[in-house]
């Protein structure tokens, strides 16, 4: 199939590697002349775990190209994705659309037979009515299909290759029969494709998001209740999530969520809800609760460092919101590192992949280019994000170039005896 990708972002990027990867014919469109040009050199706008080895493959093979033209890219295609970024608007948290619309509109000039139009950017419910509203004013004949995303950010490729669902939001028989076409190539991994209206599976990826984020707020709140009566969070992670109406997944106590999606979706979803006369108050508290933990997680350090950081130094370990990935959109580092320097901190920082993403946002903060630089001399030493390499620390040596021996480990990624062995007094989240 022809199969034309408009945005060359995150999730426009990964699904036209991965489509191009299953045989079909992609052209990724996007307007950044810059960013094009850049891909065409086979460097990668983002940081994603073995998208510039996919990437490479498929151009060399011819089956995945990438341009600043639209209407070329369009031409002759069986479905055309949109791909491009839905934002929080400034001043209402609204979804900004009007990139989604703007494609559309130029999409429906340009298509040169009967098409599949895919909307797969994150988009309120009913937005798919807007599009097919305006391909319908420009005289264009499509077919208008909601196909959200659910790429984890780090593990986006096997993601999209062994789903655990694929949404298809439409009831025309041509589109549903196009679509089967696309992910066809799926079929020997009995990927479950799952048809709905169109409006169901807008409303599927917000509420998904929703509840692993709820998930994530609800773990991270009976983290502050262990703690404050003596019990061990991480064991009752395991005890609820060893229950399959639960599981595991997203029970692990931290420093609230970050990223592209869950803080602009649930806002996303509230303002849908509100603007419907619904009132979605689990929501609601969650939002409330992960941005107030954020800050939250800066007190906890000031509090290991004897409750005063005035002129201390303290070094931050990780400042994407997850490993494997340089994302820094509403990383939970960058709340943390306000509150330290609010207080008076003097900040260190580094980022195994993050590092030129977190400059322009984070400022009179001293970037290293490695973790024990970052510990030379300083009054702790905290773990935001989990990266692999910090899972296997020197803690011995740690203890020993700290001018204060103290870990702050906001992921609960080291036992505390084997710490306190280092000589290193240990803070983590929610031990008694």
């Amino acid at each position: 199939m022809r199969i034309a990708m408009i945005g060359t972002g995150y999730v426009g990027l990964v699904s036209g590697a991965c489509l191009s990867d299953f045989g079909h014919n992609v052209v990724c469109v996007d307007k950044a002349e810059e960013k094009i040009a850049a891909l065409k050199r086979g460097e990668m706008p983002i940081f994603e775990p073995g998208l510039a080895d996919l990437v490479d493959s498929n151009v060399r093979a011819g089956r995945l190209t990438f341009t600043t033209d639209l209407a070329a890219g369009v031409d002759d295609a069986d479905a055309v994705f949109i791909a491009v970024g839905t934002p929080s608007r400034r001043g209402d948290g609204h979804a900004d659309l009007s990139y989604v619309f703007a494609a559309a509109r130029e999409i429906a000039e340009h298509i040169s037979k009967p098409c599949v139009i895919v909307t797969k950017s994150t988009v309120p419910v009913g937005t798919g009515d807007e599009v097919e509203r305006i391909v319908r004013e420009v005289g264009a004949e499509a077919w208008v299909v909601s196909n959200p995303e659910f790429l984890r950010e780090g593990a986006a490729i096997e993601d999209f290759k062994r789903p655990d669902r694929i949404v298809i939001g439409t009831e025309d028989a041509d589109a549903i029969a196009v679509m089967r076409e696309v992910y066809r190539p799926l079929s020997l991994n009995q990927a479950p494709l799952m048809f709905t209206g169109r409006r169901t599976a807008e409303i599927i990826k917000y509420a998904a998001n929703a509840f692993l984020a709820t998930k994530i707020t609800f773990i991270n709140e009976i983290s502050d209740l262990c703690e404050a009566v003596g019990g061990d969070v991480k064991d009752v992670s395991r005890g609820i999530g060893l229950d399959n109406r639960i599981g595991p997944k997203f029970l692990h106590a931290g420093p609230g969520y970050g990223g592209s999606c869950f803080p602009k979706d649930t806002l996303a979803l509230l303002k849908t809800a509100q603007d419907n006369d619904v009132a979605l108050r689990v929501v609601e508290s969650v939002v409330q609760v992960n941005e107030t933990r954020k800050r939250a997680m800066g007190r906890k350090v000031i509090k290991a460092v004897g409750g005063d950081a005035r002129g201390k130094i303290i070094g931050v370990l990780g400042l994407t919101f997850k490993p494997n990935t340089d994302d820094m959109r509403d990383a939970p580092s960058l709340a943390l590192i306000q509150a330290l320097q609010d207080a008076g901190a003097v900040v260190r920082a580094y980022d195994p992949e993050g590092l030129e993403q977190a400059r322009p946002l984070l400022k009179d903060v001293e970037f290293h280019g490695d973790p024990y630089s970052v510990a030379e001399g300083a009054d702790a030493l905290v773990i935001v994000t989990e990266w692999d390499e910090f899972r296997a620390l020197d803690l011995k040596r740690i203890a020993s170039i700290l001018n204060t021996p103290i870990l702050v480990d906001l992921r609960n990624i080291y036992p505390p005896e084997h710490v306190e062995r280092a000589g290193l007094a240990y803070t983590s989240v929610g031990r008694g």
